[in-house]
């Protein structure tokens, strides 16, 4: 089983590894009394306050195992690598490397790799309507006039 990295850490960041993509599958979460293969939370482990994420390998052929909601996060699909069928709310579309897909608390979803390759994804996970105007990059960023030093 693989296990998340601590690369760096200070008082304003903290830096993981999860590994490479293709060393996603050999992680595994523990969630009740089964165990996910492929599934990594990593939230926690960065000190993440305002959204939670995981990365997870779909081997070709599996799915999800299940149709989830949530109470009150939204959800950032954002496929890495191979495809799929993404389903919400009963629709069903294709999905690949570079496809992003959000679904609101209420959509019943589910994802299944429907490639000959392993489908890797990250899902970034935060509360629904949490953002505001005043929360956009370009009103929220501050650009410093320090100079970088590499």
């Amino acid at each position: 089983m693989r296990t998340i990295e601590t690369i760096k850490s200070g008082s304003n960041y903290a830096a993981v590894s999860v590994g490479t993509m293709n060393q996603v599958i050999e992680h595994e979460l523990p969630m009740g009394p089964n165990v996910i293969k492929g599934k990594v939370f990593v939230g926690q482990a960065v000190g993440a306050t305002g959204s939670e994420l995981s990365f997870q390998t779909l081997l070709p052929g599996q799915d999800s195992g299940f149709l989830h909601t949530h109470k009150t996060h939204e959800e950032l699909y954002i496929m890495l690598r191979g495809r799929g069928t993404y389903q919400v709310d009963g629709e069903q579309f294709p999905v690949a490397e570079g496809s992003i897909v959000r679904v609101s608390p209420d959509g019943r979803r589910a994802l299944k790799n429907t490639g000959d390759e392993p489908l890797t994804y990250l899902c970034i996970q935060y509360k629904a309507d949490a953002f505001t105007e005043s929360d956009s990059p370009m009103v929220d960023g501050v650009i410093l006039n320090d100079p970088l030093v590499w």
